[in-house]
Parts: structure tokens; sequence; C-alpha cells
């Protein structure tokens, strides 16, 4: 690198701070200064414990550092070492700086790292863990696995939603609600006082299952077909939970085995078919006409309580005006007969 020269290098503070490209290494090693905002800076540390000089400038604002760096950048060849917030407002006031001189420095930057695919679900995870730790947010920390059970299926429904209307923002955004959930139950497991896990030993457990489930991928399978794959993936969980994996014994007894009671009826019946189908089974007619006779006395069912909520709504009347009922006292303060799941409170 020649005199008069300023180069930015910027990493992705989501990436071991020692592992920059190689532009980024030769920019460091052939420049003549290398500054950084504050020497704790992790960027700042490795490229300093690799044996390179770092000098900490003063706090300034974006203006007055970038008239340094421009005016120290006229005779040296200086290297700038990205801040891990990413310097704001410091390009702009670089640009400011440099549009001002007749001839100024060259100005380059140099990307360090980049960021993984996935990277920013470790930000998740850590925003995640500021809300749960002290100091934190008071609601996000007495919540258990028994509070947020609701939220889970109301999340997961909203998803159903969004599939249907079609618009591919507002799935994305209701999927970071489901993931959302599955890192809050994770940190919750973190602070159980017995068999605790953490959001590594969920997504460990994950890959270890979707390794083991297709071995025509990871391994010497031959299933060549969506028809093959569900096939195989039948055999495989059937052996697992055999073998006391994953669940236990009983899978391939059973075809209920495994299916929760609090599953929607009609979902539970698609999983039963499914298995039905992947197991090579036939069922008895009578009984095949039996459930479809029950699935279809649910879905009128759902239909009705529908069109009640709907008329509950636009019933509604500010409290003042409301008159007194058996509805009115119901709503008020629904029984404990009500299904855990029939009423999910909003967070704070």
């Amino acid at each position: 690198m020649t005199g008069g020269r300023l180069v930015l290098v910027i990493t992705s503070p989501r990436v071991a701070p020692g592992l920059l490209s190689h532009s980024a290494w030769d920019a460091v090693s052939g420049s003549t200064l290398r500054l950084t905002r504050d020497l704790d800076e992790p960027l700042a540390e490795a490229v300093a414990e690799s044996g390179f000089d770092v000098e900490e400038v003063a706090d300034a604002t974006p203006p007055a550092l970038a008239r340094r760096l421009v005016d120290l950048a006229a005779a040296e060849s200086v290297v700038w070492l990205g801040s891990s917030d990413g310097d704001p407002g410091l390009s702009d006031a670089l640009a400011s700086e440099v549009s001002r001189l007749e001839l100024p420095p060259g100005v380059e930057v140099v990307v360090g790292s980049w960021d993984v695919q996935g990277g920013r679900l470790l930000d998740v995870v850590a925003t995640m863990d500021r809300l749960r730790s002290p100091g934190g947010c008071p609601w996000d920390a007495e919540q258990t696995h028994e509070s947020l059970a609701p939220y889970l299926v109301e999340e997961a429904h909203e998803v159903l939603h969004a599939i249907g209307g079609g618009d591919r923002a507002h799935l994305a955004e209701e999927l970071g609600d489901v993931l959302l959930q599955v890192v809050f139950h994770a940190r919750v497991a973190e602070d159980a006082p017995e068999q605790a896990f953490d959001i590594d030993t969920v997504a460990g457990l994950l890959v270890d299952k979707l390794v083991r489930r297709h071995p025509h991928v990871f391994a010497d399978g031959d299933a060549s077909t969506p028809a093959e794959v569900e096939q195989a993936w039948e055999r495989i969980k059937a052996s697992e939970k055999a073998a006391g994996v994953d669940g236990g014994g009983g899978y391939a007894a059973d075809l209920l085995h495994g299916i929760p009671s609090s599953l929607p009826g009609d979902l539970a019946a698609q999983k039963v078919l499914a298995r039905l189908r992947r197991r090579g089974l036939a069922a008895a007619p009578d009984a095949v006409a039996r459930l479809e006779q029950a699935r279809a006395a649910l879905v009128a069912a759902e239909a009705e309580v529908r069109d009640a909520l709907s008329a509950l709504a636009a019933s509604t009347t500010p409290d003042a005006d409301r008159p007194t009922s058996a509805l009115g006292a119901q709503v008020a303060a629904p029984t404990t007969t009500s299904a855990p799941n029939s009423a999910i409170a909003e967070p704070a």
C-alpha cells in the first residue's frame, strides 16, 4: 500500500474477529498506521494479538473523526479498524470530508468478513438472553413453558393464515414469531433447576434427526422419489421409536402413538391417515366413513363457533352501557372449565 490512502476494514460482528479475508490482512500489514475507536474492540484486539501496533483515537464525533482520518491519510497509509456497531455516521462524514478537498487521499472499503447464512440467528439468541437476564424485561423473565404454551399454538395458526393470504412479507414476519417461541422456550429451559438444556441442545437434536432420517442424502440410502422418501422415513422413525430414541417404543404397533391429545381433531386425523398410507395399511370402510362424518361435523361446529364470535363482537358495547346478563358475566369471568388455550393473554 502506498502513502496517501485510507482503508476502512469492516467485519461481521457474528464472525470471529481474527478470521479476516486475505485482502483485509494485506491492508493491515501494509499500512503504517492502524487506528481504532477502542483497543477493547474485538477486531483491534485480534490485530494487536497478531503483532501489529494499533492506536486508540479519543472520543470524537463522526465529522471530527473523519477529518482526522483524512488528514492523516494525506501522508500515511492509514487503516481504520471498524467498530462492532458499524461506526454510525462515519461513512457519510468521510464522504463530506473528501468532497471538500481538491486532492483528497484515496479511500477504500475492505470487507474483512461476511455474515454466514443464519448469522442473524445468533442475534435472536443474544436478544432473547438479554430479555431474560437480570435488568431485562420483567414480563419475559417471569414466563414458563406452561405460560408460553398458548402463544406457540396461536403463532402456528397465524403462520397458516399468512400462507393462505399469499403475503410473503407477512409470512416472513409470522415465521419469525414462531422462531421466537422456540428460542424463548430454549432460554427458559436454561434456567431449569433439573434437566436444563439450551438452544444448542435443541439445534443439535434437530440436526441429528435430520441426518438420521435422510440416509439417501447423508449416507447410502437409495430412496429417490418423494414416495420412497416417505416410506423410508416411516421405517426409520419406527426403528427409532422401538429402540427408545425420540419418544420410546410402541410407535410401529399403534397408529395413535405420540399424537398429542391437544392436537386439533382434523390435524390428528390427517396424521393418522398419512401413517396408514406410508405403512401400506388399509382401514375398515365403516371406520373411514365414521371418521369422515366426524370431520365434517367438526368443520360445521367450527363454522358455528366463528359465526357466534362474529355476532358477539358485533354486539359489544362500552362497559358503562353493557347490560348485565349471563353471557356478560361469562365473558367477564371465564369459568374454570374453559380449554387451556381458550384465552390467550397479550404480553404487556
